[in-house]
C-alpha cells in the first residue's frame, strides 16, 4: 500500500459511551439506531428509532465549523479531568503534595496557612493545565484540524468521517494510514456532549476498524492521555489490547519547565488492535 504521509501533528483521543455499529466501505454513509426491545413497533415506537438514527459519512467541508467545535469542546473538558480526576492517577504526586502541605505547616506554624495549602496546589494544577492544553489546542488548530482536507480526506490511506444525528454533526473520527508499519492510526475521536450515551464513540470506533480492514491494513493503533476509564473500557470494547504506557509524555504545548513539571502530569497509553499477521 502506498500513500502520501501528511506533515506531524498534535495528536489526543477523546472518546465517549459505547454501542453498536453497522459496517460500512470508506465511500458509503453508515445508519445506526438503537434495538427495539420487542419484535414489533407501532407507529409512535418506530418514529422514535427514526429520530434516535445517527448517519455515519465522509467529512464535507461544510461541516468544518460544527467539526471544529466538537473538538474544542472535547479539549477544553480535559482541563479539569488532568488537573483533578488525574492526579488520582498519580500517587508520587499525592504524596509529595502532601509532604508539602506538612512542611508548610511546620515553617510557618499557621493552621489557616496549611488549610490553604491543599487549595494553593489544586489552583496551580488548574493553572497549569489549562495553560498546557489551550496551547496543545491551538497547535492542533493549526494543523491537521485546520485543513482536515489536506491532513486526511486527500491522502490515500487517510480518513475523517462525522456522526450526523438530524442534520447536526454531533461526533467526529480520523484514520490516518502509516505506510512505515502498514497500521492506521485512529485520531481525533469526539462525541458532542449532549448526544453522549447513543454508542456514536463505538459506531465510529469500529468505522475505523472497517477501513482499516477494507484497506488491508495490518492493525490499527492508537495513544491517548484519557483520564477517565470509560475512554479506556470503550477502546478494549471494540478489541484493542493496551501495549505500553508512560507517565513522561510531552505533549505538544509543554514547556517542561519545573513548576509545569511539578503540576502537570499526563498519563500516555497505547493501544492496538491486530488485524493480520504480516
Amino acid at each position: 500500500m502506498h500513500f502520501s504521509s501528511p506533515k506531524m501533528v498534535c495528536e489526543t483521543k477523546i472518546v465517549a459511551d459505547e454501542h453498536d455499529a453497522i459496517p460500512g466501505t470508506k465511500k458509503e454513509s453508515m445508519m445506526w439506531s438503537s434495538p427495539p426491545s420487542s419484535a414489533a413497533l407501532n407507529p409512535a415506537e418506530a418514529k422514535d428509532v427514526r429520530k434516535d438514527a445517527v448517519f455515519i459519512r465522509e467529512f464535507e467541508r461544510g461541516d468544518e465549523e460544527e467539526v471544529r467545535r466538537i473538538f474544542y469542546e472535547g479539549i477544553m473538558e480535559r482541563i479539569p479531568n488532568t488537573a483533578f480526576r488525574g492526579l488520582r492517577q498519580q500517587p508520587k504526586t499525592q504524596f509529595l503534595y502532601a509532604l508539602l502541605t506538612v512542611m508548610c505547616f511546620f515553617m510557618t506554624k499557621s493552621v489557616m496557612l496549611t488549610c490553604c495549602a491543599p487549595l494553593i496546589l489544586m489552583g496551580a494544577r488548574y493553572y497549569y493545565s489549562r495553560k498546557v492544553i489551550l496551547n496543545y489546542l491551538d497547535c492542533a488548530l493549526h494543523t491537521d484540524m485546520a485543513d482536515i482536507e489536506a491532513y486526511y480526506m486527500k491522502p490515500t490511506g487517510s480518513c475523517f468521517w462525522v456522526a450526523v444525528l438530524n442534520g447536526r454533526v454531533v461526533g467526529i473520527v480520523a484514520a490516518q494510514g502509516r505506510e512505515d508499519d502498514n497500521t492506521v492510526e485512529l485520531r481525533r475521536m469526539s462525541v458532542d456532549s449532549r448526544y453522549r450515551g447513543k454508542g456514536i464513540a463505538k459506531a465510529l470506533g469500529r468505522r475505523v476498524l472497517e477501513f482499516a480492514v477494507r484497506n488491508n491494513y495490518a492493525a490499527v493503533v492508537l495513544g491517548t492521555t484519557a483520564v477517565k476509564l470509560a475512554a479506556h473500557k470503550l477502546y478494549e470494547s471494540l478489541g484493542f489490547r493496551q501495549t505500553g504506557q508512560s507517565e513522561d509524555y510531552r505533549l505538544p504545548g509543554m514547556s517542561r519547565s519545573p513548576p509545569e513539571r511539578l503540576f502537570f502530569q499526563i498519563r500516555y497509553s497505547r493501544y492496538r488492535l491486530q488485524l493480520r499477521e504480516e
